[in-house]
């Protein structure tokens, strides 16, 4: 007589808080509904150096993260930006260069709102970010929220994704 095993399916979940001075990024193992942190970090391209070289330094900054987490699905956050024009295209070029990276690894990258992650983390639309934080650590069963809020944020992201999918 043979017992049937069932193997549960592991989805390992990269999110991404887009930046080009700071880039907040976090990994989720999700299984039978279950949000597990693997590791999360944030990192930050100097202020001396050219904006093209700060390019090339989140590319090979994300290369190592996708070579050491292999993560199934890849999520950004959707930019919004108010009035400041050149932040908004420069955070756009770092956008790309991930997103670039990120099809390399996996052909595919999944976006979210900011509306879209407020609402998949805390049920609400209106939600203040340290509101997302906490979230985040309650989610994930954390002892305390994840630093920099960068990460936190990133973490947020991944967590949508798991909800939404």
């Amino acid at each position: 007589m043979y017992r049937r095993c069932t193997i549960t399916q592991v989805k390992r979940i990269l999110g991404i808080d887009p930046g080009y001075a700071r880039l907040g990024w976090g990994v989720i193992d999700v299984t039978d509904n279950k949000d597990e942190l693997v590791a999360f970090g944030c990192f930050e391209t100097p202020k001396s150096e050219e904006f093209s070289t700060r390019l090339a330094i989140i590319d090979k900054e994300l290369l190592s993260i996708l070579n050491e987490h292999n993560p199934t699905d890849i999520v950004i956050e959707e930019l919004f930006f108010g009035k400041n024009t050149r932040t908004a295209m420069n955070v756009a070029h770092a956008r790309g260069v991930i997103m670039l990276r990120a099809a390399h690894h996996s052909g595919k990258i999944y976006s979210y709102r900011p509306n879209q992650i407020k609402t998949a983390t805390t049920e609400n639309i209106k939600a203040k970010k340290p509101e997302i934080q906490e979230a985040v650590r309650q989610i994930l069963n954390l002892e305390s929220i994840p630093k920099p809020d960068d990460a936190a944020d990133a973490l947020a992201v991944a967590i949508t994704h798991a909800r939404l999918t």
